[in-house]
């Protein structure tokens, strides 16, 4: 079982363009032996490392951890397993993803809107919230 999940770990970090020692500098508490181990099966990590490996890869954390766990599932970056099925996500699309997931709930809620074409706030106050966002994201602010 735990070759399996280094399997899908190895994959995770390759599929992300990432080296095993710039995945474990985005995973507290891990080197790049851990995850070398981890991938060849020899060392188990913990759910906050697998956790933290999906975010920094763009696999969903279910994918790890049910795979940690035994249940099958399948985790690949650029891909999410829901209901058995596969969506093949692109470059721009994980970048969404990955600066959604680090926004705050107000920055959330304009991106929501302006992709889903609300006229409620004008594009000028959407963008703004989002430079916010962006700007507290990067401590520029």
């Amino acid at each position: 079982m735990a070759k399996k999940i280094g399997d899908l770990i190895k994959k995770a970090r390759t599929d992300a363009g990432l080296t095993q020692e710039q995945l474990a500098r985005k995973v507290d508490g891990v080197t790049a032996s851990d995850i070398s181990k981890a991938e060849r099966g020899e060392k188990e990590l913990t759910r906050s490392a697998l956790k933290q490996i999906a975010k920094a890869t763009g696999v969903t954390q279910a994918s790890l951890l049910d795979a940690a766990k035994g249940a099958g599932k399948t985790a690949s970056s650029g891909k999410t397993a829901s209901s058995g099925t596969s969506v093949k996500v692109t470059a721009a699309e994980k970048k969404l993803l990955e600066l959604y997931r680090k926004a705050d709930a107000d920055t959330k809620k304009a991106a929501l809107r302006i992709l889903a074409g609300s006229q409620a706030d004008s594009l000028s106050d959407v963008v703004s919230s989002l430079i916010d966002g962006a700007l507290d994201l990067f401590g520029k602010k």
